[in-house]
């Protein structure tokens, strides 16, 4: 069973479902063994009867809405001839009346109407709103014609809205919004290397030992993570079982983000029609940028099942991901938020995994991330190293994370949320490129723990070098601005998180950011071996030499053992033959650190996006990945 308070239920005696059925029966819009079905299906999820006859096709949204008004006895809004109040919307706040269902009109005399398309919910709506209205009464209008007319009227404001959470003093939109501005921070970035290039060529023993000091710091911090990972993959652990049975369903609602996506929409939408969720408690929002024309041409020849709708954001000041689920997310009505990608291939009980891990999990568990993996790695060696990557980072680093308490940092897809949750929090930062990370520190700051799901969603990695530098630098951009948010007040941020999990946070961040910085320097070693000059020849000789053979050897070693064991666990067998290219593929992230650090300073929120639908024929794998949770 759900616990207390971890979804919302519809607040409908079953009487007055029976009444709403009865009046559609006795209109002529539905037979009473078709009703009669709907009710003993409803039982199994917390759906309005009127939602999941619309959903199913069986009656249309007007029938349902007539329906409820003549059981209330109150009038259907008319938009021609009782408009929308735009200044009592702003008052209340555009994506409040969005998420609420209810939209204040034109008042009469002393008497603000409110339309609403939640007549259940009206009187604890109105308790909240009535220092702010005063005296209010209610009429019936659908979904749909609230959302229009809140899009028609406030667009600007739901726009601005999206762009202005969370709280400025957690968003990086400060970061780049002059030009001045940004001038100076590129200056001072290109001063401080030139600094330290200077100090370089006066003192270069001492500076290359300082940095090569930070570089054996950085591995070993991160090693030790590594080693976490594989101590706790190497030990057993108890099945999890098969998890409560739920009585009742709750709803879930999807953002899919979409950005110039000509190739995808077919397929995309034939992959997440094969979620086996029940349609009428699941919608999912197919989010587009209105100046998309690419992506809105390819949807418009795609015929869209009734639980998919198509979500069109207006042009503002950015053009992001995070601003378009912004935008989006109060127009959604699912107790849980999962966000995925275009290109995505989820499996098709995800969703039901989802929400039996959160009936389990304590109210703290405020988000799901699942184990991503691509399903295109005979593309070239890079994606086939990607797939490595990424079967280390779900199976090893992340479990370590979560083991040792620290923040997670959360993957841009099939990550899935308790609706209050994240609305607590402030949803995304529309301005950070890396929204999920940002995300999923914030998450910790309020106190919430982010949970693993043993469940893989297949994705298409990047096969060609300057596609994955784009989407790394992308990343380590997001990683960059994440830090210089939450560290603008450390002492802040060491109250929310404490020592050690504000140590965690720094070890994450700047160790990954630190870890491809500082690369060179730990490649520089390879000169003593060969016998060729190096800065630090004179200085370290024998017992000192041994020990930074030692722990470069070791860093490799653990590396690759723990590359090793992830494919084990990810049943990836037949990529272990590209264990021996990792450190090429390593040297990369060096390569993108550089033109990330220029984007901090130059473009801050440019979207570096990742094309998708174009591996070539024959380079998917078609099968499931072996998942230690279906064993």
């Amino acid at each position: 069973m759900p616990r207390p308070g971890l979804f919302r239920p519809v607040a409908v005696a079953a009487g007055e479902r029976s009444r709403l059925g009865t009046l559609l029966v006795e209109d002529g819009v539905i037979t009473p063994d078709a009703l009669d079905a709907a009710l003993a299906d409803q039982r199994r999820g917390l759906c309005r009867l009127g939602d999941l006859l619309i959903r199913r096709g069986l009656v249309t949204e007007n029938d349902v809405y007539d329906a409820l008004a003549r059981q209330a006895d109150l009038p259907r809004w008319d938009p021609a001839s009782a408009p929308a109040a735009p200044d009592l919307i702003d008052r209340l706040g555009a994506a409040a009346c969005a998420r609420d269902g209810c939209l204040p009109l034109a008042p009469a005399g002393a008497i603000t109407p409110i339309a609403t398309c939640n007549p259940q919910a009206f009187a604890s709506w109105r308790a909240r709103v009535a220092p702010t209205l005063g005296s209010v009464a209610m009429v019936i209008a659908s979904r749909t014609q609230l959302d229009n007319a809140l899009l028609e009227t406030r667009a600007n404001a739901l726009v601005r809205a999206a762009e202005s959470v969370p709280p400025a003093e957690m968003s990086c939109r400060s970061f780049g919004t002059s030009p001045l501005r940004r001038r100076s921070l590129l200056t001072t970035v290109v001063a401080a290397i030139a600094g330290i290039a200077a100090l370089g060529v006066a003192y270069p023993v001492a500076v290359f030992a300082a940095l090569s000091l930070i570089a054996m710091v950085l591995l070993t911090l991160n090693t030790a993570l590594l080693v976490a990972g594989l101590a706790g993959a190497l030990r057993p652990t108890p099945s999890s079982g098969t998890g409560p049975t739920l009585a009742r369903l709750p709803r879930v609602s999807l953002l899919v983000p979409l950005f110039h996506e000509c190739r995808i929409a077919d397929t995309l939408v034939r992959r997440l029609s094969l979620l086996d969720y029940p349609s009428e408690l699941l919608e999912i929002c197919l989010v587009t940028e209105a100046s998309d024309s690419v992506t809105a041409a390819a949807l418009a020849q795609t015929v869209l099942p009734d639980h998919m709708r198509v979500v069109v954001v207006p042009d503002g000041t950015v053009k992001t991901k995070p601003r378009a689920m912004n935008f989006a997310l109060p127009f959604c009505n699912g107790d849980v938020i999962g966000i995925y990608d275009a290109e995505d291939a989820p499996p098709a009980d995800q969703l039901h995994r989802v929400v039996e891990r959160f009936a389990a999990c304590p109210p703290d568990v405020g988000c799901l991330q699942a184990r991503l993996n691509f399903y295109n790695p005979r593309a070239s060696w890079l994606s086939r190293c990607f797939c490595v990557d990424y079967a280390t980072w779900f199976a090893l680093v992340l479990p370590a994370l979560r083991k040792l308490g620290w923040p997670i940092p959360l993957g841009g897809t099939s990550v899935f949320f308790r609706r209050d949750v994240l609305d607590r929090v402030g949803a995304w930062d529309a301005h950070n490129v890396t929204e999920d990370a940002d995300l999923g520190l914030r998450l910790a700051r309020f106190g919430y723990r982010v949970e693993l799901l043993r469940s893989t969603t297949l994705e298409e990695a990047p096969f060609r070098p300057r596609a994955w530098i784009c989407q790394r630098s992308r990343w380590q951009k997001g990683y960059a601005l994440t830090w210089a948010v939450h560290m603008r007040a450390p002492r802040r941020l060491w109250r929310d998180l404490g020592a050690w999990r504000f140590f965690g946070a720094q070890v994450l961040l700047l160790g990954a950011l630190g870890g491809a910085v500082m690369a060179p320097v730990l490649w520089s070693f390879g000169l003593l071996w060969l016998g060729l000059p190096h800065p630090l020849s004179g200085q370290l000789t024998g017992a000192a030499q041994y020990a930074v053979s030692g722990l470069l050897f070791w860093g490799v070693a653990i590396q690759a053992l723990g590359h090793w064991v992830a494919l084990e666990i990810t049943g990836r067998h037949r990529l272990r033959a590209s264990i021996p290219l990792m450190p090429v593929y390593a040297a990369l992230s060096t390569v993108s650190i550089a033109k990330a650090l220029y984007e901090v300073a130059a473009r801050p929120f440019f979207w570096d996006k990742t094309e998708h639908g174009i591996s070539p024929p024959g380079t998917t794998v078609t099968g499931e990945l072996h998942d230690p949770s279906r064993a």
